[in-house]
């Protein structure tokens, strides 16, 4: 069998070697080879950022976004084969899914978020223009542009599927290609990941390339325009966080590592109650899933101390209803670990964590499979262990990755936070109440210790994904022991693959550079309204004065009748004078914002399609009766949609009364269709 290849500089590479045996952690057999020979790392980081970078860059946030739906579409028609393959990496077919659906949805919410939370364009401004000088010529915004290096991925055995792909998903948006190193045991999963998107040719050339060996001289090719993104071991992850290069040249380094993950049973739970069910339900879910494998796991499970003896028996009651064996077949709810090496390894964990206390249910050494042999398969008992001094080292030092966790009693919320602390950094911790008072408490406590917290009850519990499960609108990270990063979070995990930078000039300087319209450019006020011209033809600072419109007494009380909207100031003269910010009765603010429409809409069919809201609205002066509006609207930002008729126009609208001043800004936002074709 030929080992594994790799897929860089736009062309597979096969090792000359035969590489090391990768077996199948059910039956033992064969299943691949690998091999740390041959592959020149310099060059592949070279090609990306030759050939993917520049590709990538060419395209806007929304073209990218678009290519990200059309291959999550792709794999999603060969889910079957990528879960077949998955059994042979231990996994149930529960596992694969989560594993392989998992990835396939990131891409999916990353497409969606490129496309609804970003511009169609290839830079991003973030937040407001920041005003520099008095006059108003001088100042200055903050631009995310792309880093011009590669995006490394060093990824662990767990998921092999979801552990590249929720990478790879937000450097793509940000338009920086990727570099994906699997680990080992189970990069033949990954390796055909990779087969199914190249072959699929919807990505840019370049864009992704794959490593299927050794790390090598790889860190010693890295940039400064480089990142790394690592996923493993804390001891591992401070290896390559000291790597000269890594140091030296400042390589952005996120590290996602794993970590003694709590979850917490609140005082408030009776045995047999639904908060004690939710609780010993999601520990049993958690120890059993991916047969332990997640860096998301729970592995200290803290309970109150008079509820010690009822979940320890709740607890391995279900456990021993979990059948471990060949994920083929359909009775098996647990299946085997990543590699005998990896079975080893939990067993001199769990000596470690036996010395602090007693094992309420499995067996260490010993474990009954169903249709596979338990010496030639990865397969491992669950452990609950059960630890009655929480002050005790090992619980909160010893990880035994895989289905092994440990029961430790508290006695208070203040007790809880602290012994949570001793984990040093986790991932995520969970808290199962039903009580609000308890979990703000252990959550306000606990949180700087943590990337994510899960507060579960009843309700919370219809639809909760779980507490082992990222989702990639929300960070995925934790401080300390977990490695110190963050991944996913929407949007922010886009931005971290880019540089943000200060730009100072005039404003239309800034306009230019920034590709949108800032306050002080140039506005543009032509003979045509801005509502009459199609999408192509709009231009930032294209612009409509209109007004000016007088507010008489009258208007405000029929908007007062008309909406039902009484407030003192404004039908009430002598309340209203009576509060400091007024001189007396003033006009709705949104009756303010009504007449401003009622100025700056051109009435007839035309390409605006629709007004889909208004943003940033800010009410700065009273207006008050006899008072005379002026309204000026300006195209900020102009963002097609890719493969629609239509896009999006973000104006701005200043309205200012008599004297100049401004009585309230916004922004206004429509629907514009494109010029039929």
């Amino acid at each position: 069998m030929a080992p594994l290849r790799s897929y860089v500089a736009g062309s597979w590479h096969v090792p000359r070697d035969e590489g090391a045996l990768l077996l199948d952690a059910v039956t033992g057999q064969e299943v691949a080879r690998i091999s740390t020979a041959g592959l020149d790392f310099g060059a592949a980081l070279a090609y990306g950022r030759r050939v993917g970078g520049p590709a990538l860059r060419e395209l806007t946030f929304h073209q990218r976004a678009a290519l990200l739906k059309a291959l999550a579409s792709h794999l999603r028609e060969h889910r079957e084969e990528l879960y077949e393959l998955s059994a042979r990496t231990g996994a149930t077919l529960g596992d694969a899914r989560f594993d392989v659906d998992g990835g396939i949805g990131v891409l999916f919410s990353y497409s969606g978020k490129g496309r609804r939370e970003l511009p169609n364009s290839t830079v991003h401004v973030d937040g407001a223009v920041e005003p520099l000088g008095k006059g108003g010529s001088f100042a200055g915004l903050h631009l995310y542009t792309p880093m011009r290096g590669v995006a490394v991925q060093i990824n662990a055995f767990n998921f092999p599927v979801w552990g590249p792909l929720e990478k790879f998903a937000p450097a793509f948006v940000a338009g920086v290609p990727s570099l994906v190193k699997p680990a080992s045991q189970t990069a033949y999963l990954t390796e055909r990941l990779v087969e199914l998107i190249v072959a699929s040719g919807i990505l840019p050339e370049g864009s992704l390339q794959l490593a299927c060996a050794g790390p090598g001289d790889l860190l010693d090719h890295l940039t400064e325009q480089d990142l790394v993104f690592f996923t493993g071991s804390a001891a591992t992850a401070q290896k390559l966080r000291v790597h000269p290069s890594i140091t030296g040249r400042s390589v952005r380094f996120n590290a996602e590592a794993d970590s003694l993950n709590c979850s917490v049973l609140g005082p408030d739970a009776t045995p047999g109650g639904e908060v004690f069910e939710l609780f010993v339900k999601q520990l049993v879910t958690e120890m059993t899933v991916k047969a332990g494998q997640k860096c998301t796991a729970i592995r200290r499970a803290f309970v109150p101390a008079h509820l010690m003896d009822a979940v320890a028996e709740a607890a391995a009651a279900r456990l021993a209803r979990v059948t471990v064996g060949n994920p083929a077949n359909p009775d098996v709810r647990m299946g085997a670990l990543a590699s005998l090496g990896q079975r080893e390894e939990v067993r001199r964990s769990l000596k470690a964590l036996m010395q602090a206390g007693t094992t309420v249910y499995g067996d260490a050494e010993r474990v009954e499979v169903v249709d596979a042999d338990p010496e030639r398969g990865a397969f491992v008992s669950p452990v609950l262990l059960r630890v009655d001094d929480a002050g005790l080292a090992e619980p909160h030092e010893v990880e035994a990755f895989g289905p092994v966790s440990s029961l430790l009693p508290y006695t208070s919320a203040a007790e809880v936070v602290e012994l949570a602390a001793r984990g040093q950094g986790s991932l995520v911790g969970s808290v199962v109440t039903g009580d609000p008072d308890f979990a703000r408490e252990v959550v306000l406590g606990a949180a700087p210790w943590h990337g994510r917290l899960l507060v579960l009850d009843p309700e919370a519990a219809k639809e909760s994904t779980g507490h082992g499960s990222p989702l990639p609108m929300l960070v995925h990270g934790g401080p300390g022991r977990a490695g110190g990063g963050e991944e996913l979070g929407g949007v922010r995990g886009v931005l971290h693959h880019m540089r943000r930078t200060a730009v100072q000039g005039s404003p239309d300087m800034l306009a230019k550079v920034a590709g949108r319209w800032v306050p002080g450019a140039g506005r543009s006020v032509t003979d045509v309204h801005p509502f009459r011209k199609h999408l192509e033809d709009l231009r930032p600072g294209d612009t409509v004065v209109a007004g000016p419109r007088p507010v008489s007494l009258a208007d405000v009380e029929h908007f007062a009748e008309f909406t039902g909207d009484t407030f003192y100031a404004h039908m009430d003269e002598e309340a209203a004078r009576a509060n400091p910010f007024f001189d007396g009765r003033v006009a709705h603010g949104y009756l303010v914002v009504s007449l401003a429409a009622g100025l700056f809409v051109q009435p007839d069919p035309g390409p605006v399609l629709a007004n889909y809201g208004l943003e940033n609205l800010r009410f700065l002066t009273p207006v008050y009766p006899g008072d005379e509006l002026t309204v000026t609207l300006t195209a900020k930002q102009i963002d097609p949609r890719e493969g629609a008729e239509y896009g999006e126009v973000r104006w701005d609208a200043d309205v200012t009364k008599q004297d100049g001043s401004s009585v309230a800004r916004y922004d206004v936002l429509t629907l514009v269709a494109k010029r039929a074709t």
